[in-house]
C-alpha cells in the first residue's frame, strides 16, 4: 500500500543525499552531510598523544562533542553523543595508534529529520577524510513505524513528530572494508548481515521492529553506493 507522503517520496525513498569532504581548513579531517534539509558538519582532530582518565592506554581513544544549532546540550545530545563513541570504536582500528585521542566535533546545521544517522554518515566521511585506520565504514538510517502499522524511511522533521515509534540503525559496509574476507564475518555470520548500533524511541512490536531492520538493510545499497563514489 502506498503512503502520501508531504514532500512526494514513496515510503522507502530516501531524500537527496550530499557529501563534501575537507570542507574545514584547520581539522585533521572534515565532511559535511546532508540529507534533504538535514545538515550536519563534522571535524576530526588528531590523533594526539595522551588518553582521557579511565581510558584504556594501550588502544585509541575517541571524544566526540556534540554542537547543537542552537543553545546548550540537554539528555538527547549527551545521548548521541554516546552513540557516536560506541559506533566510532566499533569500526575504528583500535590498536594501530595506542595511547592517543582523537576529538571529534559534530556540528548540527539545519535539522530536519534523521539527524543522528546524518550525524553519523558525516562522522564516517570524516574519519576517511582524516585518515583514521578503519576496519570498515558504517551507513546509518532512520526508519519510522506509522500509527497505522506502516514503515517509513529517512523521515522529516514533521513525519517524526508524528510517528508512532522510530528507530535509528547503523549496518557495517563490508564493501568499503580494509579487512580480509574471514574477518567480515560477525559471529559466523557476513558482515553484511550484522547490526553495529540500534536506538528505538517509542513502543514497537519485535516483528515490526525486525520488518524495520529489513526494510532498513535493504536501503543502505544506496547509502553504501553513495560512499564509494564520493571516496573515489
Amino acid at each position: 500500500m502506498d503512503i502520501d507522503r508531504k514532500d512526494g517520496r514513496t515510503a522507502n525513498q530516501l531524500r537527496p543525499l550530499s557529501c563534501t569532504r575537507n570542507v574545514l581548513n584547520r581539522a585533521h579531517g572534515s565532511a559535511s552531510w546532508s540529507q534533504g534539509e538535514t545538515k550536519v558538519l563534522a571535524a576530526v582532530y588528531g590523533p594526539k598523544a595522551g588518553t582521557n582518565k579511565n581510558e584504556n592506554p594501550e588502544k585509541a581513544c575517541f571524544e566526540v562533542i556534540w554542537k547543537p544549532k542552537t543553545g546548550q546540550i540537554g539528555k538527547a545530545e549527551k545521548e548521541y553523543e554516546m552513540i557516536l563513541k560506541k559506533t566510532v570504536q566499533s569500526i575504528c582500528v583500535l590498536n594501530v595508534h595506542p595511547n592517543t585521542t582523537t576529538s571529534i566535533i559534530i556540528q548540527v546545521v539545519n535539522d530536519d529529520g534523521a539527524l543522528l544517522p546524518c550525524a553519523i554518515n558525516a562522522l564516517c566521511a570524516a574519519l576517511v577524510d582524516a585518515g583514521i585506520p578503519l576496519k570498515h565504514l558504517a551507513v546509518a538510517i532512520c526508519c519510522c513505524l506509522t500509527g497505522s502499522g506502516h514503515i517509513l524511511l529517512d523521515p522529516s522533521k514533521l513525519e517524526e513528530q508524528r510517528m508512532k515509534a522510530f528507530v535509528y540503525l547503523v549496518f557495517p559496509n563490508s564493501t568499503l572494508s580494509v579487512l580480509p574476507e574471514e574477518a567480515l564475518k560477525m559471529r559466523g555470520e557476513p558482515m553484511e548481515h550484522g547490526l553495529i548500533t540500534s536506538s528505538t524511541h517509542g513502543v514497537m512490536s519485535v516483528d515490526d521492529y525486525i520488518f524495520c531492520l529489513e526494510r532498513g538493510r535493504a536501503a543502505t545499497s544506496k547509502l553504501s553506493d553513495f560512499f564509494r563514489r564520493n571516496l573515489q
